[in-house]
């Protein structure tokens, strides 16, 4: 076990958290550190709101975090682990009492997910976690880097939710906004990467439809209180005069004035021709001939429902709001009709009459609260003081290139590694390792903050969190990563765990509106 120690006279330069003039938000003691991330309900129901509207677009324009591995100039294995007292561990959630499985499939724990969060240069990013087990059953496991930003002197990073199940903008299980987070003195004072480790306790999923759109006529747009929009679209001729006969259509068709050219005559090269509709009496007394206002054709008359007549009539022709110039009438039989007459206009080439149809949206939200985290997707067990030499899996979500720019990974379903950890301790200077344990795995960025699993069940998809992805290394010098590390999780870790594992976090009420 290694510890930090202060200098005589116990005079220290603080470099993090508490430097960082965050300590009147921060408790700590010589190894449990904590600090909010919401700090009430409100905070926390913005924060959803934040991720959620417009379909999740914030979720899905978040980038894969990891640790800048330049930094890991020399990698140093040797010497064993020396673990601070007797093995213990925390079962899974539902699997308090043990039954013995055997399977050879490799299944995906319910369990593991995105961390997404907005770091302190305002980039929204992403590590890997997992749900653990907790008196309440509202905690997450993840890396300390993915939530304190190192890169801005241990500040805290914001609006931090995990999102279990995450799939290309789709949170199946609900999205969880992080209340309170627990990491090592160490990590978050001394950016000491052996306690590279995080447990955040979180509220009360929430899912459900946020910011859903709907669309709606006209009158029901002007009616709605809420938030509201409307889109135009570019429509065919054919749609365009379909659409300002239907009684029922709850679109607003008009011809787009912004697309006017500059007008011309015949005998210009290249010129376009186009008929304007106008009203029967400038038809009657324009010329016939190919100059412009000339007649176009002849009148064409239509047979129509009754319905559609008077939907005729009372449509506009465009934003200026002037009637439909077609005449409409009934024919000897009974028949309802409108006869439209047309005259004529020259146009230098490009010009392009624009048919437009306006559609209506209004906005609602349809949130609800899906209970405590461990009770939706179950939570991993925990275990430390663990020997080292034993099987893992690991399960995460990696996405960044290598360093040689490939990118073998999408990020968008979790992979898993499985072997042994390493027998000797990975050091490396720069980031004050000493004591991590590495695993032979080629991820990338993005699998950082992954739980390393003992005892995985495959049939019940639950083991015990024995590690997280802290850093990813290149040992062979080829410019891809082949291994990776986790701090060793022992007696100080299980204190970081319990003080979190006992800390109750709640619902959202009221929900996010």
């Amino acid at each position: 076990m290694k510890r930090i120690l202060l200098p005589a006279g116990g005079a220290v330069l603080a470099t993090g958290l508490l430097a960082a003039g965050l300590a009147g938000t921060a408790q700590a003691t010589d190894t449990v550190t904590d600090a909010a991330l919401a700090k009430s309900q409100a905070d926390a129901a913005a924060i959803v709101d934040f991720w959620t509207k417009s379909d999740n677009a914030a979720l899905k324009q978040a980038t894969a975090y990891y640790w800048d591995a330049k930094a890991v100039d020399k990698v140093v294995s040797k010497g064993g682990y020396v673990a601070d007292g007797k093995p213990g561990q925390s079962e899974p959630i539902g699997a308090e009492k043990k039954v013995a499985v055997k399977s050879q499939n490799v299944n995906l724990p319910k369990t593991i997910g995105k961390v997404f969060f907005e770091d302190r240069s305002g980039n929204l990013r992403w590590c890997s976690g997992t749900s653990i087990q907790s008196k309440y059953h509202n905690l997450v496991a993840t890396a300390g880097h993915c939530v304190y930003d190192i890169d801005k002197n241990d500040e805290m990073v914001s609006r931090w939710v995990f999102v279990p199940g995450y799939y290309q903008g789709k949170a199946p299980y609900g999205i969880y906004v992080g209340k309170q987070a627990f990491t090592h003195y160490d990590f978050s004072v001394y950016e000491d990467f052996d306690r590279d480790y995080a447990f955040v306790t979180v509220y009360n999923g929430i899912g459900g439809q946020a910011n859903s759109s709907k669309k709606v006529s006209i009158a029901d747009y002007k009616a709605y209180n809420g938030a509201k929009y409307s889109k135009q679209v570019e429509v065919t001729k054919d749609e365009f005069d379909k659409g300002i006969l239907d009684p029922n259509a709850v679109q607003y068709y008009s011809v787009d004035p912004a697309a006017a050219a500059e007008k011309t005559g015949p005998d210009f090269a290249g010129a376009v021709v186009e008929k304007n509709e106008v009203v029967k009496g400038v038809y009657d007394s324009a010329p016939v001939g190919k100059a412009n206002g000339a007649k176009f054709g002849e009148p064409v008359t239509e047979v129509v429902t009754e319905a559609q007549a008077q939907a005729y009539k009372n449509s506009k022709a465009g934003i200026n709001g002037a009637k439909w110039p077609g005449e409409v009438a009934k024919d000897a039989a009974g028949n309802w009709t409108i006869t439209h007459y047309y005259t004529q206009q020259w146009w230098k080439p490009g010009k392009v009459t624009k048919y437009i149809r306006t559609d209506y949206f209004v906005v609602s939200h349809d949130l609800k609260d899906v209970g405590r985290l461990g009770d939706v997707v179950g939570g991993q067990g925990f275990a430390y003081n663990q020997k080292t030499g034993q099987y893992v899996r690991t399960f995460g979500y990696p996405y960044a290139a290598h360093p040689d720019g490939s990118k073998p990974y999408t990020g968008v379903t979790p992979k898993w590694c499985y072997g042994k950890t390493g027998s000797k301790a990975t050091k490396v200077a720069s980031l004050k390792i000493e004591e991590h344990i590495s695993l032979k795995c080629a991820v990338t960025g993005g699998y950082n903050g992954a739980p390393w699993l003992l005892k995985y069940s495959n049939a019940k998809r639950l083991g015990y969190v024995n590690g997280v992805t802290s850093v990813l290394y290149d040992t062979d010098s080829n410019d891809r990563w082949d291994y990776m590390s986790s701090p060793y999780f022992d007696g100080e870790t299980n204190a970081v765990y319990t003080a979190a594992a006992n800390v109750w976090s709640g619902n959202l009420t009221p929900l996010p509106k």
